[in-house]
């Protein structure tokens, strides 16, 4: 696939390192040479120096059989006009474009549309952090969370800790502490290392365990790694910026949320927008502002303001005061892999980003992509199509399907019916295939494997 992607930030250089691997053409547009010649040196990819919207600028990055435009600058108004000018001049078939603010998404069903502002598919990666943090309050004691099949089936990342009901024991042993709960642990990391699940495999204190299951059971699995957490009340927001207002005014009806504002007039801004949140005007670095207002009382904790080193020093600092969990955003990966045990989830805007691009990007009938433990590890849904003569899975057990190494099916859904992955289960017409993916670079077979031909059999 050819793919120019505007903008060499973290999201756009990220996406190129994502894509470069999966063997597509990729050229780079940005106006910042050495930003470029650092991507260039480390991928195999094109890049093009200029404005991102220029007619130009898109013709020498080859927007005339491209096949699809990747808009992330830092601009929504240049993302907007580059894919205006690509469908315009070089009728571009498929436009992405990241896009920030509230008041162009309030109105993006009028805005966005190919008679109007041509983009095909909006990113908002302040949308996408909110619910992925909204997520991780929801459900107490997890890492991560992610939903497949329209939230029907869930992916939940959790740190089994000494006391888990599970924990020293083999995996074999979950069913039976579960009869009528089924569930599958998709991968384990160890210091780090992912560990391919077998029935044989202990669970050791400080592993991360993903597992999947419906919905309605991610509770009570949890609950076999963990003692059981509390669910969570209290909620203290450090930033009152597009993020941390949306998720405020998302909470304050089930939580008691407090936001800590350093501007004056943002609090007075925020407290007419909220409804029930108590609104501050203070920095989450001041203790005595912290302890005043119960910290060590609060449940969690999330710095959500647009400056790392403060997210990670006032995370540090809420920690120590006693807050229960602490959710850290950082932008900066280099950071985030620096963090210590005091942050209990660094979320990444990038990461998040990219599992939604991603989506939108690769081959074949792909209905979700997320981007697990910072890029690290995939999870995808692929749906099968054909027939047991021209799909190379319809028709075969999973325990028969050539899965790359690195590879793993954790769940199916079956028009309604959640169907958890065990080596007995036939893949059939129109299944929703959820896959775990520890190497990356196996996409592309993958990919391949779900594919329809002729003449497999």
């Amino acid at each position: 696939m050819k793919i120019i992607i505007l903008g060499a930030g973290q999201v756009g250089g990220t996406l190129a390192e994502h894509l470069a691997d999966e063997q597509n053409d990729i050229t780079v547009v940005d106006n910042q040479p050495s930003t470029l010649r650092a991507l260039q040196e480390r991928l195999d990819i094109r890049t093009v120096q200029g404005d991102a919207a220029h007619p130009t600028t898109l013709l020498n990055a080859g927007a005339e059989d491209a096949d699809l435009l990747v808009a992330v600058t830092n601009s929504d108004e240049i993302n907007m006009m580059a894919c205006q000018v690509a469908f315009t001049l070089y009728r571009t078939p498929l436009k992405i474009s990241r896009i920030r603010s509230g008041d162009y998404l309030q109105k993006g069903d009028r805005l966005f549309r190919p008679d109007a502002i041509p983009v095909d598919v909006i990113i908002g990666p302040e949308q996408l952090v909110t619910n992925n943090i909204e997520q991780l309050i929801a459900n107490p004691g997890s890492l991560q969370v992610v939903d497949f099949a329209e939230g029907r089936i869930r992916l939940v990342a959790a740190r089994a800790i000494r006391g888990g009901p599970i924990v020293g024991m083999e995996l074999s042993e979950l069913r039976k502490h579960m009869p009528h709960i089924d569930t599958r642990v998709a991968a384990i990391f160890r210091d780090s290392k992912p560990i391919t699940p077998e029935g044989n495999t202990i669970v050791e204190p400080g592993d991360e365990v993903f597992f999947i299951a419906a919905r309605e059971n991610i509770r009570a699995v949890t609950a076999e790694l963990r003692t059981i957490d509390e669910p969570y009340k209290r909620v203290m927001i450090a930033g009152g910026g597009n993020i941390g207002a949306t998720l405020a005014s998302r909470l304050e009806r089930d939580y008691q949320v407090k936001v800590l504002e350093v501007s004056y007039d943002r609090c007075r801004a925020l407290s007419e927008i909220l409804e029930e949140t108590i609104v501050l005007n203070g920095s989450a670095n001041e203790p005595q502002l912290l302890v005043q207002e119960n910290i060590e009382n609060t449940d969690v904790f999330c710095a959500l303001t647009n400056n790392d080193e403060s997210n990670i020093m006032m995370s540090m600092l809420a920690k120590r005061l006693g807050a229960k969990k602490v959710i850290t955003l950082i932008t900066n990966s280099a950071y985030a892999d620096l963090v210590g045990k005091e942050i209990d989830i660094a979320i990444s805007p990038q990461q998040i980003t990219i599992g939604s691009l991603l989506t939108h990007v690769r081959r074949g009938d792909i209905g979700n992509v997320h981007s697990l433990r910072r890029g690290a590890a995939e999870a995808i849904e692929l749906t099968a199509h054909g027939d047991a003569r021209s799909s190379k899975v319809i028709g075969r057990r999973l325990d028969e399907l050539k899965l790359p190494n690195g590879v793993g099916v954790g769940a199916i859904l079956r028009g309604e019916e959640v169907v958890i992955a065990h080596s007995d289960v036939v893949v059939e017409p129109d299944d929703h295939v959820i896959l775990f993916l520890t190497d990356r670079s196996q996409i592309s077979a993958v990919e391949k494997l779900f594919a329809v031909g002729f003449g497999f059999l």
